[in-house]
């Protein structure tokens, strides 16, 4: 017997709603599973054929179809004996279709059911209430009845499989295990408005079996087994697999009265275990971790940094690119976790923190060094006190902001200014409330401890909480304040990407809302303050991500930039691309995307009349390796 990837095999007949034309669609999709092929909506079969699968189990609800299988299978040299006695003449085929085909031998059987095939109108495959074939002749020229290289090529591959005739549910019971692929090609829900389930089929495939095959999915995923299904782009899919991956596809109707019906759209349902591939079994951290500085930081990670070990401890590698670092808190755990650390961002007081904390490795800045910079010099530099009176502090506090920042930056040794600036913008944070520069006044002064206690205060328990958390990792660990799109960094083993997320109904605009402490660790220079504005705020930084295809093109470059890295990119659900985009730019890239959906709210609303419920959302954690 020949090999079968030697074999080049197609659909040995024409089934409406066969599946030939969505193949490439499909195939890409197809997952790298170790258990059997299962197919129980077999029809025309043509992913089965395009396969080839070894090991399989093809089954169908219509046994004048499986019969034709069998045959060919076990008897095609019958088969073809009797189909070279066909002929493509009218009187024929009324005469061959009037025979009962139960009454037939089997292999006179298969035989019939592939000549009505190749000859009747459109190869369509339907019988009257008795069950009786009633498709008229189709008055083809010159149709290929029996194709007799084709019919070996399928016998050989139908020959590996187990055929069934039964229901699908109880060829699935019987015969899925964990690790198996299912396809389900089931009768499609009617999208045309005259359409209606009871007269779709004739095996009236109700939307209660829509259903019930719902649940039977959840129940294979469940299971362990990699499935992917097909079905009309109707709000009832939608409906019953939300919580699954699914692909809109632009399709042709082969089989339609009408022309203008013939176009359509189609739906592939992929639902694939992820823990195959990515365990996401959280493992306890190293107590450094505990150290770092808690912050509010707009998008911090801090409470997913579980989850994203979780997802990186399944891969060896020793350097990682933290390239959107923000708060900081990503590229510190993956420090404690003893790897070499680049953090990068656009924002010069996420560098201050990145240098500080992760950089850094041995110096911390004295307490008394640090009481040493909160007294006041011959030089001190007013500018805060000129330029943001009233706005956001008393005088006091922008008085003692301004000493502290004219000593700051006397500072020679590169770690502890970062230190002191560090602390600095954190005691800013911290003493406004809600922690931003959107708007001026503390209208929103609840009274708490952060807002009671003096600014010194904050800056010298900043300072010492910042000292607790340096420690070496004994990694030659490297912050940059860069552009993301343009920071060269030579093939990191594992890249991170956390980077603004875009939304019609919000805005990611980081400098909007850090402006001031943003000045602060750049101290205005390079920037141009807008003083028409009431928050005396500058320009924001260019970013691709401020527009959808701006994001998305942003992506794409990033995933070929880093194509060689393992990528684990955060992503919300809520957000533009959508979870099914950002795996289509990821896959032309790389050869495994996984997506990690996360549980997650939101510690303050970042939409415009942002209520309560839309803070809840789900973190995605794409994977790509």
């Amino acid at each position: 017997m020949p090999e079968l990837s030697n074999i080049t095999v197609k659909p040995i007949i024409k089934w409406a709603g066969g599946k030939s034309q969505m193949l490439k669609e499909i195939l890409p999709n197809i997952p790298d599973f170790k258990g059997k092929y299962i197919e129980p909506f077999f029809g025309g079969g043509a992913l089965f054929f395009a396969l080839k699968p070894e090991n399989a189990v093809i089954a169908d609800s219509n046994p004048e179809l499986i019969n034709l299988y069998t045959q060919v299978a076990n008897n095609v040299d019958a088969v073809i004996d009797k189909l070279k006695t066909y002929e493509n003449k009218e009187e024929l085929f009324y005469a061959v279709r009037a025979l009962d085909w139960e009454s037939l031998s089997e292999d006179e059987a298969a035989a019939r059911t592939i000549y009505l095939n190749k000859t009747c109108f459109n190869g369509l495959y339907r019988v009257n209430k008795k069950g009786q074939f009633n498709t008229p002749f189709g008055r083809y020229k010159n149709p290929t009845i029996c194709d007799e290289k084709l019919l070996r090529s399928a016998s050989e591959v139908l020959r590996q499989a187990t055929i069934i005739c039964g229901d699908y549910l109880d060829v699935l019971k019987k015969f899925a295990e964990p690790e198996d692929f299912i396809f389900l090609d089931p009768p499609y829900i009617p999208v045309s408005k005259y359409a209606d389930f009871k007269r779709y089929t004739k095996e009236q495939f109700s939307e209660d079996d829509h259903r019930n095959l719902a649940n039977e999915v959840k129940r294979l995923f469940n299971l362990g087994c990699y499935v992917i299904l097909t079905n009309s782009e109707h709000p009832l899919v939608h409906e019953l697999y939300k919580e699954f991956d699914i692909k809109i596809v632009d399709t042709k109707r082969a089989i339609s009265s009408k022309s203008s019906s013939r176009k359509g759209k189609d739906v592939i349902v992929s639902a694939f275990p992820n823990h195959h591939v990515i365990s996401t079994e959280l493992v306890e951290m190293p107590p450094q971790i505990l150290k770092y500085p808690p912050t509010r930081y707009m998008g911090s990670k801090s409470k997913l940094i579980d989850h994203i070990w979780a997802v990186a401890n399944n891969f060896n590698f020793n350097s990682v690119l933290d390239l959107f670092s923000g708060s900081g808190i990503v590229g510190y755990m993956f420090k404690s976790q003893g790897k070499r650390v680049i953090s990068n961002d656009y924002m010069s007081m996420s560098a201050v923190f990145a240098k500080a904390m992760v950089e850094n490795n041995t110096i911390t800045l004295p307490l008394e060094e640090a009481k040493e910079l909160l007294m006041q010099r011959d030089n001190i530099d007013h500018f805060v006190q000129e330029h943001f009176k009233g706005l956001y502090f008393s005088d006091e506090d922008n008085r003692t902001i301004d000493i502290l920042r004219t000593n700051i930056w006397h500072i020679e040794d590169e770690y502890k200014r970062a230190i002191s600036l560090s602390a600095l913008i954190r005691a800013c944070i911290k003493k406004r409330p809600r922690g931003i520069f959107t708007y001026t006044g503390d209208r929103y002064n609840d009274g708490r401890r952060d807002l009671s206690i003096t600014l010194e205060q904050h800056f010298l328990e900043a300072v010492e909480t910042i000292n607790q958390a340096v420690f070496d990792n004994q990694q030659d660990n490297l912050a940059i304040c860069g552009d993301a799109m343009k920071v060269s960094i030579c093939e990191p083993d594992l890249v991170y990407i956390d980077p603004p997320y875009y939304s019609p109904l919000s805005d990611n605009e980081y400098v909007r809302r850090y402006h001031f402490v943003e000045g602060l660790a750049r101290d205005w220079e390079g920037v141009e303050i807008q003083q028409h504005t009431k928050t005396k705020k500058f320009k924001s930084y260019p970013t691709p991500f401020s527009t959808r295809d701006g994001t998305s093109a942003a992506f794409m470059e990033l995933f070929e930039k880093y194509s060689s890295s393992i990528l684990i990119v955060s992503y919300s659900s809520n957000c533009l691309p959508t979870k099914e985009e950002m795996v289509a730019m990821m896959e032309k890239y790389k050869e495994h995307v996984e997506v990690i959906p996360i549980d997650y709210t939101y510690s303050f609303g970042n939409q415009r009349s942002a209520k309560t419920h839309r803070n809840s959302v789900q973190e995605y954690l794409f994977v790509g390796f």
